[in-house]
């Protein structure tokens, strides 16, 4: 059997894609190698994961919101956050630095509305995987586990995989398996990056004493350690991450490096779970070869710091599902899939860029700790916060698509019509969106061209900030704004360039 796309990889961004193709229409199978889904380092408290403004957004659009927001906190029995009785909470960090959600100023966003999806979420990986997988399941993706990706035949008209003594058979392959990815390794597709500079650590201990390490984030002379009584415990040994992947994190050396990095004399009496990480920057030079694409940690790798490489995959998934579908049914515009790596691309570089700063700023030195004390003056500023917070959040996200408009590239804002209907809801379909705030005959009347790919919505908005109708792309992106009269040569280019050609008018 030919599937339209083979999915190496069921992780999130695996299964998210696949939701997303599979709501487009077209047929889907993922081959996994883990012969069960879930592991139990997804069950530690660090397998808790930041979901950003692009990520839940694209929840909310999806319908997939509530199941998620249910996942918020994690497991059962995970150790309080480090803000937790706090006066003020925190809204995320920059190298450990936290900002306040009460000092950032969201009147610098204009163009965000208030909307259930919010900014931020911690949810529990494990569970997460488990959502997706069950809508996938219901939309009819074919997910078979235990098979590896051994070796990808690319040809012009299709793709042939093999995985042990079995062969599949594609239209397209999208390698989402990870930072090691072996879809990108055969298929030769060039990663180039920054080498570590240490080695993390994310471990589950018992210690002799429990309070002989002060909780929270604390850096050292020598590294930085977190600590959650009773006994979880990151930290960064700036090694070069010479230990990373050569052997086995045992309780003797998970002591040692404790000691060496703490300070503290501690005595490890037991280790649960450890695993390690790098800070390792890396990312491919191209997100497409022919018929083979690249998507999540397949495609650009880095440290955890700040929990924005969940988000990025994510965010490859929503913007690639609609394009490759689009392209599969044959009614894409020129050009579409390759505005993939476009549009992803520079997200993803900067992405990197963060983590890299801050390592730089965790670095065992003087010159770092000087640096860190100029970050905490400005991140407690309105302002710093404020800035800090666009990023890690990612509401300063918006992609070039060549219109001046201050709102086209940007996540739409989730109006809300009068009925009380959402945008987020009216996305549901997978289609785009045509919402027009006067119900313009004319506008009508040049979106038929498009039906089928764009949905047409009249109805007036609580707040529909000065606009007169708004075109929004499958992935929730404003593709054009209209504002005052109509310009039906700006709305049919700005159609056509995103669902390509119209068909002639039906009125």
């Amino acid at each position: 059997m030919t599937h339209d796309v083979l999915i190496a990889g069921a992780g999130p961004v695996g299964l998210f894609l696949a939701c997303e193709l599979r709501l487009a229409g077209a047929s889907v199978l993922v081959l996994e190698q883990a012969e069960e889904p879930g592991s139990p380092l997804k069950r530690l408290p660090f397998g808790l994961r930041g979901l950003s403004a692009p990520t839940l957004e694209a929840f909310h659009r999806r319908g997939l919101l509530d199941e998620v927001a249910a996942l918020q906190g994690g497991r059962s029995g995970a150790p309080a956050p480090h803000w937790a009785g706090q006066a003020r909470r925190p809204g995320g960090h920059f190298a450990g630095i936290q900002f306040l959600q009460d000092d950032v100023d969201p009147s610098t966003w204009p163009y965000r509305l208030p909307s259930p999806a919010g900014v931020s979420l911690a949810v529990d990986m494990e569970g997460l995987e488990t959502v997706l997988a069950l809508r996938a399941a219901a939309l009819g993706v074919e997910i078979q586990r235990g098979f590896t990706v051994e070796a990808v035949e690319p040809s012009d008209d299709g793709v042939v995989v093999r995985a042990g003594d079995a062969t599949f058979h594609g239209g397209w392959l999208v390698g989402c398996d990870g930072g090691r990815s072996t879809v990108r390794k055969v298929c030769g597709f060039d990663f180039i990056g920054t080498d570590p500079e240490f080695t993390g650590y994310s471990v589950e201990v018992e210690l002799a004493d429990p309070e002989a390490l002060p909780p929270g984030r604390h850096y050292t002379p020598t590294g930085m350690f977190t600590y959650a009584r009773p006994g979880t415990i990151a930290m960064t040994d700036f090694d070069g991450g010479a230990f990373h992947r050569t052997q086995p994190a045992t309780l003797e050396h998970v002591q040692a490096v404790l000691r060496r990095v703490s300070g503290v004399d501690v005595v490890v009496t037991g280790l649960r779970q450890a695993t390690t990480w790098t800070d390792r920057a890396f990312q491919a030079t191209a997100y497409r070869k022919g018929r083979v694409l690249l998507a999540g940690d397949a495609a650009h790798i880095h440290s955890p710091l700040g929990g924005q490489g969940l988000n990025l995959g994510l965010g490859d998934a929503m913007n690639l599902g609609w394009k490759l579908a689009a392209t599969i049914r044959g009614d894409a515009p020129g050009g579409l899939l390759d505005s993939y790596f476009a549009e992803r691309s520079p997200a993803g570089a900067q992405i990197l860029d963060w983590s890299r700063a801050q390592v730089a700023l965790m670095r065992p030195s003087p010159s770092s700790r000087a640096l860190e004390a100029v970050i905490r003056d400005l991140i407690a500023t309105r302002d710093g916060a404020t800035y800090f917070a666009e990023r890690v959040w990612g509401v300063s996200l918006r992609y070039g698509l060549g219109d001046d408009h201050p709102l086209v590239g940007r996540s739409a804002p989730d109006f809300e019509l009068t009925d009380g209907t959402r945008l987020g809801v009216l996305l549901r379909s997978g289609r785009g969106l045509l919402l027009d705030f006067e119900a313009q005959t004319s506008l009508q009347d040049l979106s038929d061209g498009w039906i089928g790919r764009i949905n047409y919505v009249a109805g007036e908005a609580r707040n529909r900030l000065g606009l007169s109708a708004v075109l929004v792309r499958p992935d929730g992106v404003v593709a054009w704004a209209g504002e005052g009269g109509l310009d039906p040569d700006a709305f049919a280019a700005a159609a056509s360039q995103w669902f390509g050609d119209g068909a002639a008018r039906r009125r």
